[in-house]
């Protein structure tokens, strides 16, 4: 499977589709990209005149690229409309702001995958290498 057909498979769009392109990809960890258009709902108000992006979305970022991407991957040709990649936990430290108009990477290595459920070490770094935020994400693949 390509890069941009994993892409095309994960179950989100815009505005909430937070992976513009996909830099590595094998069965151990995952290398992808994403830039917070300035635009984005939630900058108007967190913080007034003083945009950052939220955690929460930096942690959907990570588990967009670093989970659900992977784990697409992963099931390669067993992955359907059928399957759901549900996060089940996270453990992230953030250790930085990141602004409107900011392109962050995001880079995933595979602790496990069996039984169904994928667990990572997920680390964001900015266009400075700079860390940005980093931990663990967990999620369950399940068919329908």
């Amino acid at each position: 499977m390509t890069k941009e057909e994993i892409i095309s498979k994960l179950p989100y769009s815009k505005p909430f589709l937070f992976v513009d392109e996909l830099l590595h990809i094998d069965e151990n960890g995952v290398e992808g990209t994403y830039t917070f258009d300035e635009n984005l709902d939630f900058y108007k108000g967190h913080f007034k005149d003083n945009p950052i992006t939220p955690g929460v979305i930096l942690t959907e970022v990570m588990a967009q690229i670093g989970l659900v991407c992977l784990g697409i991957n992963l099931l390669n040709d067993t992955f359907n409309i059928n399957t759901a990649i549900l996060l089940t936990s996270t453990d992230i430290e953030y250790l930085k702001p990141v602004y409107p108009n900011e392109k962050v990477t995001v880079i995933s290595e595979k602790i496990y995958f069996r039984f169904g459920k994928l667990k990572c070490k997920v680390k964001m770094i900015n266009q400075k290498e700079e860390e940005v935020c980093s931990g663990t994400i967990a999620g369950i693949i399940n068919s329908k």
